[in-house]
């Protein structure tokens, strides 16, 4: 009993370091992104001030600005562009730091794992930060440009848009972080098939029932109500679903001719 007291706060000890060193480099990214959040903000706008030209030549996808009158951003309350640009601060700082919580996690789960299980450290942290970065990516330059234009444009004639600078960086910050943890979706496939959890042919199996969990999904993660967006979050979520499939596919090694003739008891 003494030994499993001892082991219990040796792990709550364990999570409270991991917990701290997470909080202290989120600190030290908001210290970092506050100055420049002005510039984040300019950045964000690009998808409110341009649109996305498809051509059949290269380089295929383009942007270009907006017509009409630029929408500007205003503020309703006094103190909210204050907390604006602490948000933005937050949130970029906890994407930069993406990479250390990572490796937090897994070090805090590494002592239960097996010594040929911990060697995936560093492609988890790798794999996870390069995965949630092109969901980023994903979202802000296609995504966002499609679905503002939709809510800006859709039966609007007789409106003219003011938005909020806290409404919009909450709307654009919800839908970033939305893909970017979606694009985790083959990474977490190919580990849950690797450690035995799922095989390639149950999912193939279930492919229908996620392709319904992923609409719901893409319903609650959706910031708005609106079925056109709701689509452009399950679609990727469908094509990142068959991505995990092939993953799990090349991790699972097929069991050889000698193993499949083995009697159970061997």
């Amino acid at each position: 009993m003494p030994d499993e007291k001892m082991s219990f706060f040796s792990h709550l000890e364990e999570l409270r370091k991991r917990i701290v060193v997470s909080l202290v480099v989120i600190g030290i990214g908001f210290i970092l992104t506050f100055s420049y959040s002005e510039t984040i903000l300019r950045f964000l706008k690009r998808p409110l001030t341009t649109d996305l030209i498809f051509s059949r030549t290269y380089p295929f996808l383009r942007a270009v600005p907006r017509p009409g009158t630029p929408i500007d951003l205003i503020f309703l309350a006094p103190a909210e562009a204050f907390w604006m640009h602490m948000k933005i601060a937050f949130l970029t700082g906890l994407m930069l730091a993406l990479p250390v919580l990572l490796h937090q996690i897994w070090k805090f789960i590494a002592p239960g794992l097996l010594p040929h299980e911990k060697r995936y450290a560093l492609p988890f942290v790798v794999l996870a930060s390069i995965f949630f970065v092109f969901g980023l990516l994903f979202c802000f330059y296609l995504v966002l440009p499609f679905a503002l234009n939709f809510l800006l444009t859709y039966k609007t004639e007789n409106l003219k848009p003011m938005i909020s600078v806290g409404n919009y960086v909450d709307f654009t910050s919800k839908f970033l972080l939305a893909f970017g943890l979606i694009f985790e979706l083959p990474l977490v496939i190919g580990i849950a098939a690797k450690m035995g959890l799922v095989t390639p042919q149950w999912l193939s199996k279930n492919r229908k029932y996620a392709i319904l969990i992923n609409f719901m999904i893409a319903a609650i993660l959706t910031p708005t109500p609106d079925a056109f967006n709701q689509v452009l979050m399950a679609l990727p979520m469908c094509l990142l679903y068959e991505v995990g499939i092939l993953a799990a596919r090349l991790l699972v090694k097929k069991p050889t001719a000698a193993q499949q003739q083995a009697p159970e008891g061997i």
